[in-house]
């Protein structure tokens, strides 16, 4: 009976102590990586090198990584990274894409076959469906990052310009 008292007494106490330490070491919401990161256009597209927009973000505070490697972002978010970091505005790396008009992803549901790739390759889980049924793309959650395009078998993926629907691919 005391070994549970003692028990119940130090998870009490230690319970107290983490309660108190993770407010005592709380961050404070609006560390440098988190004010790049709220810059970024969060497509999640990787075309910068890096698998998403925080470790970009992380690359580009620890200066491991330039403020232009975002074409999704252009050089609006060049330039509003230049203002935070106190850096010089420098053009868009071709090396990583060139900035392109907003766009979304459009699956042709008649041909889709049910292959659940494109649902793999989505970062934003924009994308539903089942295995060997349709899927189709949830258009207020789609990022426009063209992951889903190149698993797609049978090709039934389009990209339509997010502000008038026009196909582009």
């Amino acid at each position: 009976m005391i070994g549970i008292f003692v028990i119940t007494l130090l998870a009490l106490l230690l319970g107290c102590a983490l309660g108190s330490a993770s407010r005592w070491f709380a961050s404070d919401g609006n560390s440098l990586v988190e004010q790049i990161d709220q810059l970024l256009p969060q497509t999640q597209c990787a075309q910068c090198g890096y698998p998403g927009c925080k470790p970009y973000a992380a690359a580009i505070a620890d200066n491991t990584a330039p403020i232009n490697q975002c074409p999704p972002g252009g050089e609006a978010t060049v330039m509003a990274l230049a203002g935070l970091l106190n850096r010089d505005v420098i053009p868009l790396n071709p090396e990583f894409g060139i900035e392109s008009p907003a766009v979304l992803a459009v699956i042709r549901e008649q041909e889709c076959i049910g292959c659940t790739l494109c649902i793999k390759a989505c970062p934003v889980d924009a994308i539903v469906g089942a295995a060997k049924l349709m899927h189709t793309v949830i258009s207020d959650h789609c990022t426009g990052c063209e992951l889903c395009i190149p698993p797609c078998p049978v090709d039934c993926i389009d990209l339509v310009n997010a502000t008038n629907g026009q196909i582009l691919q």
